[in-house]
């Protein structure tokens, strides 16, 4: 028997009417007014690991891995694993470094535009 782990490089979330249509707990969605410097709370379903040592992609899923480009930049400040009625679950916080507001590409691979350093 194996341990089922996800590896993330972003964090997917899902639109605020999610929430609002009593489909999603507020934790599994987009805040509705997402502002850079603020600190907000996650939840997604199964075990997730995600990156903690610097900024990462902040992305809209619809399901089925139907993803958004990035909306922002984020952090991962703490992710915890727990058990809710036999199902696991990841919950955490992360801050908002950026939000991006066009349709510019802000990342590279997982790196955000400027800090790869090239050779």
């Amino acid at each position: 028997m194996g341990i089922k782990v996800e590896y993330n490089p972003d964090l997917a979330l899902r639109n605020i009417m999610e929430y609002k249509n009593g489909n999603r707990k507020v934790a599994e969605c987009f805040p509705e007014n997402m502002e850079a410097g603020k600190i907000y709370d996650f939840l997604k379903k199964d075990q997730r690991n995600y990156w903690f040592f610097g900024e990462i992609p902040l992305i809209e899923t619809k399901g089925n891995e139907v993803l958004s480009r990035p909306k922002a930049s984020i952090i991962i400040l703490e992710a915890t694993h727990f058990v809710d009625n036999n199902e696991m679950w990841t919950r955490g916080k992360y801050k908002v470094v950026e939000v991006f507001n066009d349709k510019d590409i802000h990342f590279e691979c997982f790196d955000k535009i400027g800090v790869r350093k090239d050779f």
